[in-house]
């Protein structure tokens, strides 16, 4: 049950900081939005610069979403989760499993997890509400290989909710998120909790077939 709350929560977030129109200025102008990769750029600027770019996709396609949910997935797809390091996501939320794993075991995994979360934040853009974000002042040392972008949820009961988005700059120099910490829960901590003990009771593979089950209701995403 706090799983489900927290993996709804963060729909809600990301939905907010990607898509809601209430969202706080972001960058002035598409030619200011920073680079993908760009080792001037830092986690927070680069965030904002993805969340203009999810902002514009939408609003070209209300439309067509409206009409045909699924078409959100390959926006997701293509803008917000390859931000994401899904492969150093799922070794933090396998953790020992992750260690024991055949190369093919880890493969499926990675590729069942990014489809679950795909599913998850996709749905959640096809039916967001006008919740408000605010992001806070960046504490972090500009030279870090980690840092934490910090931000407060203003909900529609107008409860301030904080949420910390957890980030390492990869080999290639990008920024990328691997955790998101909602009121002090880490969905990568309750992911390990609940898969992990999943893993100990029915073994890897059989959560590995339950999440590529899952996956099947996403029928348009890139190859990976």
């Amino acid at each position: 049950m706090r799983l489900r709350y927290l993996v709804v929560c963060a729909s809600l977030v990301l939905v907010s900081l990607y898509g809601a129109p209430s969202v706080a200025p972001l960058i002035s102008s598409a030619s200011a939005a920073p680079q993908a990769g760009s080792a001037a750029v830092g986690p927070q600027e680069f965030m904002d610069g993805i969340s203009k770019r999810m902002f514009a996709a939408l609003d070209g396609n209300r439309a067509a979403i409206a009409k045909d949910p699924e078409k959100v997935y390959p926006l997701v797809d293509q803008i917000l989760l390859p931000h994401f390091d899904i492969e150093y996501a799922s070794q933090l939320v396998l953790a020992q499993h992750w260690r024991d794993a055949t190369p093919d075991q880890r493969k499926r995994f990675i590729d069942a997890f990014y489809k679950a979360l795909l599913h998850t934040y996709g749905n959640a853009l096809t039916d967001f509400t006008a919740d408000r974000l605010k992001m806070l002042p960046f504490r972090g040392d500009a030279t870090a290989t980690r840092a934490t972008v910090r931000t407060e949820v203003t909900r529609s009961s107008g409860a301030v909710v904080p949420v910390d988005y957890v980030m390492r700059k990869t080999d290639s120099g990008e920024w990328k998120a691997f955790d998101v910490v909602i009121e002090g829960i880490s969905y990568v901590r309750n992911y390990r909790t609940d898969l992990g003990a999943e893993a100990d009771q029915k073994g890897l593979d059989s959560v590995i077939l339950r999440l590529e089950r899952e996956g099947l209701k996403v029928k348009v995403i890139n190859a990976r």
